[in-house]
């Protein structure tokens, strides 16, 4: 067979198609740059879908949550809906944060103008093994513009080259410190911590300049999955702190920290301060609660320039209070140290061996029926239920069926939650048992409230007990009788009155039959100064106060100094049967501390908008109500309550005679030895426990009471005033007065330059006072 002749390519051929390939790499190149430039254009363009514009850019849209700030300037809480987001500048960033998110993140963040074309290469060659190539810009694109990555191919395609696109503009619009600074602010870490201040707050309980280096590795660390890494001990906290060091090998990488430093931080534990952020959770619950119902109605009448109303919780607004939150905790922290003691003891009392129908007295079995069938049709279960179209018989039978639900208790001292199965009736019942407190503690010269604690706890009572509860008031009322009197008939704390019982005779003041009045001691001989009877809460002496002056100038009195609840013209007023709230008493005591000046309780400062332009400032509204020498005569009556009478325990150690000191009030013995003026108020059956307590510059009221007035102490001896609210305040003014930064006062109140009324009782003889046991003391009861 012949061979085939094999002819050899020559030289030129070889040359035409080594400049073929070349001329087809060039075309393939120029055609691949042409195609990116192209696609780029396009993205621009809006082609691959709606891009954010130049202005959109500048402000791109967030929803920001409004904060609740306090007078020495802490975050009290937040009103938001979905995101708890409350943007901090660059310069509030602690260097090792940043630097552990451009060694994790980014590396040559610095170098680049929004894409890493080493990384994205590296990416392309490897098929993203060896890492991707996001860089910080692209993630904040993708957080601010893009969404969350699709699973469809070429869906995600799409994604990434818009965030190529938007990630050279941001760099174009904001310097890679604010894009840093967005970058942060704008992440989800998980547990209603939107950006870094939130995180910081929540998982830490610190501001983020704050953080500490193995707290910034954290945070940083969770940019990589929030949900996967989320360190609280029920979810990952192991995983968490895997992912933590990481970031310090990746800091030590780079030379952020040497290897000494990584291999010492990586021993250490997360170390949580795990404090949420909710509307339910964390301080000045319920004043926040009546905030919220405050900027609701100021949004109503306040709308923006271009007609559209602000929202309260996406516009972030900056809600500045007169609130202090170290006063505040003090409020808090004196509740919680004195009402599981005091809840002890009256549960003790109502076991089921000594009170059949605990926690009700003087209530027959069918009483107790209505009452709790009243408050079934007023809860909030009966109220959706009804609103779902269940007839009542379907209702009524659902609150007797078990149900697992999680309770409120006070346990080993604090207050936790237990997870029982129970029928919601006797859950009802359950929480009539518990003793509520309320207080509010004002600056009488500004208006400004510097602490307000409506309850226990939010989560479980939200019924606020500042201003939204009102209660007899008992006892507490007598200043206003007496200062009335002063007022009228220029009568001094030494002037003297008969013990004795007195008569007011049906019809003289309206009242529709004959009034007479008894003294808790039962004693009703000689004569006593009115220091000394407003001291011992004498009711004779305030009676016949009463029938000097008469119902309508006290009311008026009492309207003058703030109160706006309605009170009847009846004599026996004189006594504290009126209702009112803790707010109304807290302002017009304030006014006779600020010498007859009153001004309307400040709670709001001012507002402003997310950009700091200022929205809202308060104005002072106050008024001339009595003159400063029947303010300072009233004042000095309501001394002789803290030297000599029902508050006295303020001042000495009783619990050696009266055990009971030693045992349920907390703290004892207060021994505070400067000025004081104040007043204890029981009102009948022991419902009611109130004190009203001021120095020069603060004055403070408490009450504690049960839900219903049914449920209450069976003696004095645990229900009255001095037992039930008298503890909060002084454990609240010791905490205020160990801490000098306060400056709460210590002084004598100011005596005004020209006294006429005298006020110094040293010279009269012992009948005209009282010499008082200290077993007396516990007989502090309003009778009538």
């Amino acid at each position: 067979m012949a061979k085939k002749a094999v002819k050899k390519k020559s030289s030129s051929t070889k040359t035409e198609d080594f400049s073929k390939y070349i001329r087809w790499f060039w075309i393939t190149f120029t055609g691949g740059i042409f195609l990116f430039i192209l696609v780029f254009l396009l993205a621009s363009w809006g082609f691959l879908g709606e891009m954010p514009d130049h202005t959109i850019l500048e402000n791109p849209k967030t929803h920001l949550a409004t904060e609740v700030i306090s007078s020495d300037n802490k975050t009290l809480g937040k009103f938001y809906l979905n995101d708890n987001r409350t943007p901090v500048d660059y310069d509030e960033l602690p260097k090792h944060l940043v630097d552990a998110l451009v060694a994790t993140e980014d590396i040559r963040y610095y170098d680049h103008a929004g894409i890493d074309a080493r990384g994205t290469i590296r990416a392309f060659a490897y098929l993203g093994k060896k890492g991707g190539a996001s860089t910080i810009s692209q993630q904040l694109a993708r957080q601010l513009f893009v969404g969350v990555r699709s699973k469809n191919k070429f869906e995600a395609i799409t994604q990434k080259i818009k965030e190529w696109v938007i990630a050279i503009r941001l760099e174009r619009q904001y310097t890679k410190e604010e894009i840093i600074a967005m970058y942060f602010n704008i992440y989800d870490f998980g547990n209603n911590a939107d950006g870094i201040r939130s995180a910081a707050r929540i998982y830490f309980g610190k501001e983020p300049k704050e953080l500490d280096i193995k707290e910034s590795a954290m945070l940083v660390g969770m940019f990589k999955n929030s949900s996967l890494y989320n360190p609280r001990p029920h979810r990952n906290p192991i995983g968490t702190k895997n992912r933590r060091n990481v970031v310090f090998s990746q800091m030590e990488k780079y030379e952020f920290i040497t290897e000494a430093q990584m291999d010492s931080l990586q021993k250490t534990e997360l170390d949580l301060n795990y404090s949420p952020e909710s509307h339910r959770e964390g301080i000045a619950t319920y004043f926040r609660a009546y905030l919220d119902g405050f900027m609701k109605d100021w949004i109503k009448n306040n709308p923006k320039p271009d007609g559209e109303k602000y929202n309260l919780y996406n516009d972030g607004l900056k809600i500045y209070t007169t609130i202090d939150s170290r006063m505040q905790q003090h409020a808090e922290d004196a509740i919680k140290r004195h009402m599981p003691r005091l809840q002890a003891e009256f549960d003790h009392q109502n076991t089921p061996d000594r009170n059949k129908t605990a926690p009700f007295l003087e209530l027959e079995q069918n009483e107790i029926e209505a009452l709790m069938n009243a408050s079934m049709r007023r809860s909030e279960r009966w109220r959706v239920l009804k609103n779902q179209g269940k007839s009542d018989k379907d209702i009524e039978a659902s609150f007797k069926k078990p149900v697992q639900m999680t309770i409120f208790a006070w346990k080993n001292g604090k207050a936790s939650e237990i997870d029982t199965i129970m029928k919601p009736i006797d859950s009802m019942r359950y929480y009539k048992s518990f003793l509520h407190p309320g207080m509010m503690s004002m600056d009488p010269q500004t208006g400004h409230v510097k602490a307000w604690v409506g309850g226990m706890n939010y989560k479980h009572f939200q019924y606020d007990h500042v201003k939204q509860g009102k209660r007899q008031v008992g006892s507490t009322f007598k200043p206003f009788v007496y200062a009335t009197a002063i007022d009228q008939l220029h009568l001094s704390p030494c002037d003297t009155l008969p013990r004795q019982q007195i008569t007011i005779e049906a019809e003289k003041y309206g009242n529709p039959k004959p009034w007479t009045t008894k003294n808790s001691d039962g004693k009703y001989e000689g004569f006593l100064t009115l220091k000394a009877a407003l001291a011992n809460s004498v009711n004779t002496i305030t009676a016949r106060l009463m029938d000097k002056v008469g119902p309508q100038p006290v009311i008026d009195m009492a309207e003058r100094l703030g109160v706006e609840s309605d009170i009847p013209p009846v004599p026996a007023i004189a006594l504290g049967t009126p209702d009112l709230s803790v707010y109304e008493m807290v302002a017009a005591y304030a006014t006779f501390a600020n010498k007859g000046v009153y001004n309307k309780p400040v709670m709001v400062t001012r507002i402003e908008d997310k950009n700091g332009t200022v929205l809202y400032q308060f104005t002072p509204e106050s008024r001339d109500v009595l003159s400063d020498e029947v303010a300072y005569t009233t004042v000095n009556l309501m001394e002789g309550v803290t030297q000599s009478g029902s508050g006295q325990r303020l001042r000495h150690n009783w619990a050696a005679k009266v055990p009971v000191y030693k045992e349920i009030i907390t703290g004892y013995p207060y021994e505070l030895t400067n000025p004081i003026a104040g007043k204890t108020g029981t009102t009948q059956n022991q419902s009611d426990g109130w004190f009203m307590g001021m120095v020069p510059n603060l004055v403070t009221g408490v009450w504690v009471g049960a839900e219903d007035r049914a449920a209450h102490f069976k003696t004095i001896t645990y229900g009255q005033g001095a037992s039930m609210a008298l503890p909060i305040w002084a454990l609240y003014m010791k905490a205020c007065y160990d801490d000098p930064e306060l400056n709460v006062s210590k002084d004598a109140f100011e005596k005004p330059s020209e006294l006429s009324i005298e006020v110094d009782c040293a010279n009269l003889k012992a009948s005209d006072t009282i010499e008082v046991d200290p077993a007396d003391d516990l007989k502090d009861v309003l009778d009538f």
